[in-house]
């Protein structure tokens, strides 16, 4: 879902860019004022976590793979503010240092993965699981909520390459089809984080994603 430069065209990049930053900048005004201090440490740590686990891919089909996004996963444990920083951090980090995505293309990879996926991620998953009390259920919410921000995202990118001029014929039907299958992997991964977080730290399960969106 990294897109690499001369890949968009230049206006496209160029919207994309201005509405990530201005996006970006009024979460970062936001937060100032409702981030609380202890949710700093584990902001860094969900950081490094989803960095670490962006660096390992998992076979989907025959010469296909996907890796985790992370972002309903943040969504759901911390909240749409700090996922938000938290995929743009990474993102930040695998760009400039890794080459993994282009510097023009910045801007539509963080609004693509970063601001859709989370957005879409919480809101799935408090729709359904407000006012559910079962843990399968929360599980399951979870589960449809990081396979549907995997979804948007592959489908914010279709949307960016179509209108850059190529054939959507070409671009949303594989684009949108693939990453629902890694959509599978993504929901699976990101409930065995889940479940594991919330049994050992059980004052952040689970209705911390409800409450932040």
């Amino acid at each position: 879902m990294h897109m690499p430069d001369r890949v968009l065209d230049p206006a496209v990049w160029v919207a994309a860019d201005v509405t990530a930053a201005s996006l970006v900048g009024l979460t970062v005004r936001r937060m100032r004022t409702r981030l609380e201090p202890s949710d700093v440490p584990l902001m860094g740590v969900m950081a490094a976590f989803i960095f670490a686990a962006q660096m390992v891919n998992f076979p989907v089909a025959a010469g296909v793979s996907g890796h985790l996004v992370g972002a309903a996963l943040a969504g759901i444990l911390l909240g749409l503010g700090p996922a938000v920083l938290i995929i743009t951090t990474v993102l930040l980090v695998q760009c400039f240092l890794y080459q993994d995505g282009g510097v023009l293309a910045l801007g539509a990879n963080v609004l693509n993965m970063a601001l859709v996926g989370p957005a879409v991620g919480v809101g799935v998953y408090a729709a359904l699981s407000r006012g559910v009390g079962t843990r399968p259920r929360h599980v399951a919410a979870a589960f449809i909520a990081a396979w549907a921000a995997v979804v948007a995202g592959a489908l914010a990118v279709s949307i960016e390459l179509v209108l850059s001029g190529y054939d959507w014929r070409l671009v949303v039907v594989p684009a949108v089809g693939w990453h629902a299958l890694i959509g599978v992997g993504e929901g699976a991964v990101t409930v065995a984080a889940l479940r594991l977080v919330w049994r050992t730290r059980p004052d952040l399960a689970p209705a911390r994603g409800e409450v932040a969106a």
